[in-house]
């Protein structure tokens, strides 16, 4: 009988320990529950991480694009280049030139010899002005123009000179196509004396847009467009 009462009450503690319809918890099930969470999170760091490379790399992209305005650095004059690349955002030329496409022009104020002309352009890192296009030539006569009043006439050399009579050559090795040349009626003439190019204006309002090129004594004192290709920056 003793051993009876002892097994009851066996079976009684052991009831109570173990909620009726419950399971008695596995080994490792609460680890079995945290997993979800710690998979969620992980991913959620991960995540986080790759946005935030994306948005340093965006920003060193747009960086490129934005760069501190150049036109404030001394001795510079800067113009958005339209539409800008990847990488130049702007077209940088040296202060008192004037933009014109991909290029930058100097426009002097004092008169030389053709020789002396080249090589003061070069002693500012450029060249005498090489004219290839009807849209350069536009915009040089048309510069030149506003540089003289009325009735003025003026003549600024260009970088184009035959000192070998009758080959015409540009100082940059050019190839000089008669197609695409802007002479004046009757020019070129007295090839064997007169060796050098110069853009002869009459005026502000000559009308000789397309025509106006002269060739001339190498020895007479002009005034000269200088030209080098613009800073991109």
């Amino acid at each position: 009988m003793v051993e009876k009462s002892n097994a009851v009450a066996a079976i009684m503690n052991q009831q109570e320990r173990v909620s009726p319809g419950t399971a008695a918890p596995a080994e490792g099930s609460s680890c079995s529950r945290l997993s979800p969470w710690v998979f969620l999170v992980s991913a959620l760091a991960v995540k986080t991480a790759l946005m935030t490379v994306g948005l340093v790399v965006l920003f060193h992209r747009s960086c490129g694009q934005c760069k501190t305005l150049p036109q404030n650095a001394p001795g510079w004059h800067c113009i958005p280049n339209v539409p800008a690349s990847q990488k130049d955002s702007w077209k940088c030329c040296p202060e008192g030139w004037r933009h014109f496409q991909e290029s930058c022009y100097y426009f002097s104020d004092d008169q030389m010899p053709w020789d002396e002309s080249q090589q003061n352009c070069s002693r500012m890192g450029s060249q005498l002005v090489v004219i290839d296009t009807e849209a350069e030539q536009e915009f040089l006569f048309s510069s030149v123009k506003g540089l003289v009043s009325n009735t003025y006439e003026t003549k600024y050399y260009m970088g184009l000179s035959a000192h070998k009579t009758g080959q015409w050559q540009w100082v940059d090795w050019t190839p000089y196509k008669k197609m695409a040349t802007f002479w004046k009626p009757g020019e070129p003439n007295l090839l064997f004396v007169e060796k050098c190019a110069a853009i002869h204006v009459k005026g502000n309002t000559d009308s000789n847009t397309y025509s106006n090129w002269n060739n001339i004594l190498c020895s007479t004192r002009c005034y000269r467009i200088c030209e080098l290709a613009v800073n991109f920056v």
